[in-house]
């Protein structure tokens, strides 16, 4: 069987782990990139062996008609346009989170993917950790019950990334919609993927980047900027009603004065709970005793070898017609509360989906 043909548009940072991860699967050939950003494309073709390099998507689109999946790593307000662009060349595309810049921009790229009969997966690269899967099959299976209620916690204490990262307009906001969405989107899928109905938010402007902190988190883009923006929230936070009874609590921050950096998510139902930091912990009660599960592996219960598990995913959907695990329509739902959360926090009062 032919290898499937990769391009992948925008290669800063993250696209390294699509790449690394196309080139272990015996189906997929890393086969073009692109990116407007001449010397990062060079050193990115150069240090991957790829030869076929790109200033413009349209014209690699154009000129590579064989191309079969496209891995859209561009900044966020890049995602739609090359999306879109890819899905109109009759390919299928993988898009980073966050989705878009809104949930309108996402709709319009679920409308594309369906109108060219293409597969849109979403880059939610949490839901493909052993973590999620393990949670999952429990929670499948009944063993937590009903779940109704969440926390997730996203925060930094001086983690701002440089560069593109906090300029609103090419970014879309700040920690919730970059770091925020990770474990939004996980508590949801975990919860069964309700609807949301209702939104409260706040958002806070008070720490900035804190680049005067002389000890402090390497979070980098691309590439820094001489005249660098910065004029998204530090901290976010928010509270989420779901069409099943399920509520979540969200936070997610670049700036804030705690102890140290906090990721997890824990999950409250009526027959057990649980919580992932980034270790799988379960809480239960057995013949009338609270009781604690513990995993004889317990190593093979964080994320190590998400992305490779999210790009095998993809190839596999894309080769055999697999379900996929992470549509593009479940990055519309997520926009939606992203998009509410930050009109709440703007109009200081609930907002109804």
């Amino acid at each position: 069987m032919k290898k499937l043909k990769v391009a992948v548009i925008g290669v800063g940072n993250i696209s390294q782990f699509h790449i690394e991860a196309y080139m272990k699967n015996p189906n997929a050939e890393l086969y073009a990139f692109c990116d407007i950003n001449e010397k990062t494309l060079n050193a990115k073709g150069a240090q991957y062996g790829v030869e076929r390099l790109y200033l413009d998507k349209d014209k690699m689109l154009s000129e590579l008609p064989e191309i079969d999946l496209v891995s859209v790593c561009t900044w966020n307000s890049a995602h739609a346009e090359c999306t879109i662009a890819a899905l109109n060349a009759g390919k299928n595309v993988l898009c980073e989170k966050p989705m878009a810049l809104n949930a309108e921009e996402a709709a319009a790229m679920v409308e594309a993917a369906q109108r060219n009969n293409r597969l849109l997966m979403m880059g939610f690269v949490r839901r493909f950790g052993n973590d999620a899967t393990v949670l999952k099959d429990f929670i499948d299976a009944g063993d937590m019950g009903e779940i109704y209620y969440g926390k997730a916690s996203y925060l930094r204490r001086a983690g701002a990334p440089s560069g593109w990262f906090g300029d609103k307009s090419r970014a879309g906001g700040g920690p919730l919609i970059d770091i925020g969405v990770h474990v939004l989107d996980l508590s949801r899928y975990l919860a069964g993927s309700p609807k949301p109905v209702s939104v409260y938010g706040a958002t806070f402007y008070k720490l900035g980047n804190r680049k005067d902190i002389k000890l402090r988190g390497n979070y980098l883009s691309a590439g820094d900027e001489s005249n660098e923006v910065y004029d998204v929230e530090d901290l976010a936070t928010a509270m989420i009603r779901f069409d099943n009874g399920f509520v979540l609590s969200l936070e997610a921050s670049f700036s804030l004065n705690i102890g140290g950096d906090v990721g997890e998510i824990q999950l409250f139902g009526t027959k057990g709970g649980a919580k992932i930091d980034p270790q799988l912990h379960l809480y239960t009660e057995q013949n009338g005793y609270l009781t604690n599960v513990e995993f004889d592996a317990p190593t093979a219960l964080n994320f190590n070898g998400l992305f490779d598990n999210e790009i095998n995913h993809f190839v596999d959907c894309c080769k055999d017609g697999r379900e996929c695990r992470s549509p593009g329509t479940d990055g519309v739902e997520v926009a939606k509360i992203l998009d509410a959360i930050y009109r709440s926090a703007k109009t200081g009062h609930e907002v109804a989906l």
